[in-house]
């Protein structure tokens, strides 16, 4: 086998595929300054009501949570951009505004709600603010003009809530859509899984987003904008729950960490090998296609992959048990796995770090993906400057029995690209 650079190919894919987030990106501008220029040009209908929404934006971007892995972190200034999208009345009289205030509208709030996150210097993403436009727009443009020509005047009662309901499931879509092909432009991975897990998380936080934008819509149609603050302080609160449910993600991951570096404290590991290890692992597992629930399994084991080494008398040199016999590696990875269950981690870490040294047709996959990754960075790290090429021509010529040929292969995609991007 050569040891050639593996797979440069998918650089000249990153080029085409990168091309769509550059797309969306700019297309969202320019739809927000053309928004704005003609809200500007042509004055606001509406004022107060376009004044009331703009505001509730503004504070649902407020209240968002920098630096969440949540899907949307500002469910309130989601579910409010929504509802003026789909507004037609506003007290029994009918709304004058159109698709392009709308969009003028959500920009200026989002954008304004968002200065005090670039002041702390936790500036919303610009996918965020591409979702925010593009997604707001669309439903927008669905509903606006079908009400503003009165065509949808004449679908009253329950069928008017019933079309509601099914723009905003579309737009919902959408919106799942365009996040996974961002998401897939921007890093690559497949957009299979990327689709499902954006769906997925749409039945969450997203549900109660979409559930709320057509309240609110419906309530300002028959009371006014007194509904605003009634029908937002629920979801208020929830982005609060959700809020310190993602702190408590965030403590629980810090606290497998810290007991993941107890090996590199003792000696027993180098300094940063978990870590390493696991941010390769996670990269593979996504390259690969996992759930978001495998890869947080994958990254919790693969921090911890090595923690059976503290039952040892002697540590291992350099902590490199690759290099060990079979029967060695298996009783390590069941002392891990032991230490692991007494932790109160998921017990599904536990079966990672058991299994991570059994035969790979005998694995699970994040096993597997433990297992090659772990082995490449003792390799590479052994052999010096040519380590990486090295440690991959060793790796598949152990596929045989020990690597999964496509973890494998998956690995030394994941290399190239990150050559690439370095």
């Amino acid at each position: 086998m050569s040891l050639s650079r593996p797979l440069p190919a998918p650089a000249l894919t990153r080029s085409g595929t990168a091309s769509f987030s550059a797309v969306a990106r700019t297309g969202a501008a320019l739809l927000g300054l053309a928004a704005l220029a003609s809200t500007l040009w042509n004055g606001l209908d509406d004022r107060g009501t376009a004044l009331a929404f703009g505001l509730l934006v503004t504070l649902g971007e407020l209240t968002r949570w920098s630096g969440a892995e949540e899907r949307e972190s500002a469910p309130l200034g989601a579910a409010a951009a929504l509802s003026y999208a789909l507004l037609g009345e506003q007290a029994g009289r009918p709304s004058e505004h159109g698709a392009l205030q709308v969009v003028a509208v959500v920009s200026a709030a989002t954008l304004l709600g968002s200065v005090p996150h670039v002041a702390r210097g936790h500036a919303p993403t610009t996918d965020h603010l591409t979702r925010r436009v593009l997604t707001v727009a669309f439903a927008a443009v669905c509903f606006q003009p079908l009400y503003n020509q009165g065509r949808l005047l004449e679908w009253g009662g329950p069928a008017y809530a019933v079309l509601l309901v099914a723009l905003l499931v579309l737009t919902a879509l959408c919106d799942a859509v365009l996040t996974a092909a961002m998401a897939h432009s921007r890093a690559r991975w497949p957009f299979g899984p990327l689709l499902r897990d954006e769906l997925r998380a749409t039945l969450g936080i997203g549900s109660a987003v979409c559930a709320t934008g057509a309240v609110m819509s419906l309530a300002v149609a028959v009371v006014g904008l007194w509904a605003l603050p009634v029908f937002s302080l629920p979801l208020l609160l929830t982005q609060l729950s959700f809020r310190r449910y993602a702190a408590v993600r965030v403590t629980y991951r810090q606290t497998i960490a810290s007991l993941a570096r107890a090996t590199e404290i003792a000696g027993y590991t180098p300094v940063g090998h978990a870590r390493r290890v696991a941010a390769l692992s996670r990269a593979v597992g996504r390259e690969l296609g996992l759930t978001a629930p495998d890869l947080v399994v994958l990254e919790y084991a693969a921090l911890m992959h090595d923690i059976g080494q503290l039952s040892l008398v002697d540590p291992v040199p350099a902590g490199a048990t690759a290099a060990l016999s079979s029967d060695e590696q298996r009783r390590i990875a069941l002392l891990g796995g032991a230490v692991v269950r007494q932790t109160g981690v998921d017990a599904e870490v536990a079966v990672v770090v058991e299994r991570q040294a059994d035969p790979y047709r005998e694995q699970p996959m994040t096993a597997r993906i433990v297992r090659t990754v772990n082995a490449y960075e003792e390799m590479a790290r052994e052999a010096g400057p040519g380590g990486p090429l090295a440690a991959l021509e060793r790796l598949r010529l152990a596929t045989a029995h020990d690597y999964q040929p496509e973890v494998v292969e998956s690995l030394a995609r994941v290399l190239s690209q990150n050559r690439a991007d370095g």
